[in-house]
């Protein structure tokens, strides 16, 4: 038998499976960085699997408690927005950590460290945007933002950077699939950090 609070809904309970959520995206990002920083740079695929695994939980209880609960702290299509934004972040990662599996070979001689640091600092910005979620506080929520767009705009110009190198006629043209590829699987992710970014502030904007 449901008790009160399940039926009406605890804005506890929500707060929390977004935190969980974004807890598991950034770990993921987190696993990625420590993985490029390292010599040989070998991929341990446990834990980019194991922050998929614990984000797709996360979404499935936050589903459930929305079917559960009568009453949200915030409106059903926002917590669904933004467990939807934090769930592509993982996924994306592990999309990179997967494809590099299969080509480690042919990138010994290529630094995706300094990006994949810019991917996590922008899921540590979620990570603290989610959890300030809860206090409605706009300006705290337009700090963060602002921090995670500059983050975007930084990737950008990196990127601009990279298509330099891969135009300059010194990689061979699997060298240059191979770059372009892996770049823009990274520039993506942080891509889903804005997106989620985005939903939070908003979330924050409309309620505060």
């Amino acid at each position: 038998m449901f008790s009160l609070q399940t039926i009406f809904g605890s804005g506890k309970q929500f707060y929390n499976l977004l935190d969980d959520a974004a807890a598991a995206a950034y770990d993921s990002t987190k696993a990625l960085h420590a993985m490029m920083k390292e010599a040989d740079r070998q991929p341990a695929l446990d834990a980019f699997k194991l922050a998929r695994v614990r984000e797709r939980a996360a979404s499935d209880k936050i589903s459930q408690a929305l079917v559960d609960s009568f009453i949200t702290p915030i409106e059903r299509e926002d917590i669904e927005s933004l467990g939807s934004a934090l769930y592509k972040i993982p996924k994306q990662v592990e999309k990179f950590a997967d494809r590099y599996a299969l080509a480690t070979q042919h990138l010994e001689n290529i630094d995706f460290a300094p990006r994949a640091a810019m991917l996590e600092q922008a899921a540590s910005v979620v990570v603290e945007m989610v959890h300030d979620l809860e206090k409605l506080n706009i300006d705290r929520m337009t700090v963060l933002n602002d921090k995670l767009r500059s983050l975007e705009n930084e990737a950008d110009r990196l990127m601009l950077e990279l298509y330099r190198e891969i135009y300059s006629g010194k990689l061979d043209t699997l060298q240059m699939f191979l770059l372009k590829e892996f770049f823009e699987i990274l520039e993506k992710a942080i891509d889903r950090c804005r997106e989620a970014g985005v939903v939070a502030y908003q979330i924050v904007l409309k309620n505060s």
